[in-house]
């Protein structure tokens, strides 16, 4: 009997003709030989946090539930290699006791490896950037069920592209990442007004590792988040104001606040009044896995949009000038973010120091009109969305704004000529 894959967010939804759970690169390599003899697609879904279809298929859909744990650690080139199905929370959890630690990372952690790389998820960071440019080496099965490895020596024009690969090149099998010793961070979070953000913005990229702030529309309030290395000691949240900050605040009484907005839209002002007012200056230092990651518990719907990181505060004048003049109640605080340049072909921050503006609605309120309204101002400025988040961009306008996107889609070409990995989002995005 068939069965309905649905992701996290509710947005995306197919039915399979089959299913595969391997558990062995030859497994999975097969499995994908075996597609080709009956002329399935092949899609590998990790745990659906993309908010997009980019893990639909009606062919056969592979999950990696059994491809998981560390291969090795390499402690002279300070390496980990790890199973492509690996949650992000078991690698921190594994790296730590290990007295190892990634440099920077998102603030979700449910994601696999090769679903939060292949999409380009990224956190805060002023020198620091996504999970994928922390890649030092990709294997993967290609169409053909061949195994190909890549790094910046072996295969390295693979490897330019495979970091933020889409699941349009391969199935990643397993990802080597750069590790350093554990560090310690200090977490200081702080309300401050969204006009001292602004007008301060360049000061506090420049002067923090990483920099972060939410601003709640309908209102002048931002929470700011600086996050610096530290010499320690280690001083966690309390067990108390930690529980009242992360769960009863962020996200039980957050859950309330947006159902009620959800019911009673005129509300939404007042409410978000009251939740920016809701959290309070706290400092913590700990492991960095413990201070970049939080619980995300209120389900929502993502748009999130890379640009010159010179553009991103006008950006921002832009939207609170369009939230203010329309109908529109948004209840979801808007977050900011920073990356230095990279140099993969398909990242956000490609060849661009970026800044990443991402907006939210709660799940079950309508959001098109938001969404199309902050899309029409990001592009505007040559945003780049992210590849898991909803957007409504195709191949003609990211052959635009990535001067590599010809590089990327040849090289599909090559590894997938009769499109086995391809879907309805990957023809919307990359062309046929």
């Amino acid at each position: 009997m068939k069965s309905t894959w649905r992701n996290w967010a509710g947005t995306a939804a197919s039915t399979p003709q089959r299913e595969a759970r391997p558990a062995s690169v030859d497994e999975l390599a097969d499995a994908v030989r075996r597609a080709a003899e009956d002329g399935l697609r092949v899609k590998t879904v990790g745990s659906g946090h993309s908010f997009t279809a980019i893990a639909a298929t009606d062919g056969l859909l592979i999950r990696p539930d059994l491809l998981t744990g560390i291969r090795r650690i390499d402690r002279s080139e300070m390496t980990v290699t790890v199973e492509s199905g690996t949650p992000l929370k078991r690698l921190n959890a594994a790296l730590a006791r290990e007295g190892l630690s990634l440099t920077n990372m998102g603030d979700i952690m449910e994601q696999t490896v090769a679903g939060a790389t292949s999409t380009g998820t990224h956190g805060t960071g002023r020198d620091s950037a996504s999970i994928a440019a922390q890649i030092k080496g990709l294997e993967l099965v290609t169409a053909d069920g061949s195994l190909l490895t890549c790094s910046e020596k072996e295969n390295p024009e693979v490897f330019a592209a495979a970091r933020i690969g889409l699941g349009a090149l391969g199935v990643v099998t397993a990802i080597t990442f750069a590790v350093e010793p554990v560090f310690l961070l200090t977490a200081r979070e702080e309300p401050m007004p969204l006009d001292r953000v602004l007008a301060d913005f360049d000061a506090l990229h420049a002067e923090n590792e990483h920099f972060e702030f939410y601003w709640f529309p309908h209102t002048g309030n931002c929470n700011t988040k600086r996050n610096n290395r530290s010499a320690g000691p280690a001083a966690p949240a309390g067990a108390v104001r930690g529980w009242i900050d992360d769960e009863l605040l962020s996200n039980g009484a957050f859950q309330v606040a947006c159902s009620v907005g959800r019911a009673f839209p005129a509300a939404v002002p007042a409410i978000a009044r009251l939740s920016s007012k809701a959290l309070s200056a706290r400092t913590y230092t700990d492991i960095p896995y413990k201070v970049f990651t939080s619980p995300r518990r209120v389900r929502f719907v993502e748009m999130e949009y890379a640009l010159p990181r010179e553009a991103v505060v006008g950006v921002l004048r832009e939207l609170r000038a369009m939230v203010d003049r329309s109908p529109l109640r948004i209840s979801f605080p808007v977050e900011v973010r920073t990356a230095p340049a990279d140099d993969i072909t398909l990242s956000t921050a490609s060849g661009r120091e970026s800044a990443y503006v991402a907006v939210h609605m709660y799940r079950g309120t309508p959001y098109r009109s938001y969404f199309t309204a902050v899309e029409r101002i990001m592009t505007a400025h040559a945003g780049r969305p992210h590849w898991g988040k909803i957007h409504t961009r195709d191949a003609a306008y990211f052959a635009d704004v990535y001067p590599g996107f010809g590089e990327f889609t040849a090289l599909r070409d090559r590894l997938d000529p009769g499109r086995m990995f391809q879907n309805p989002y990957l023809r919307r995005v990359l062309g046929d």
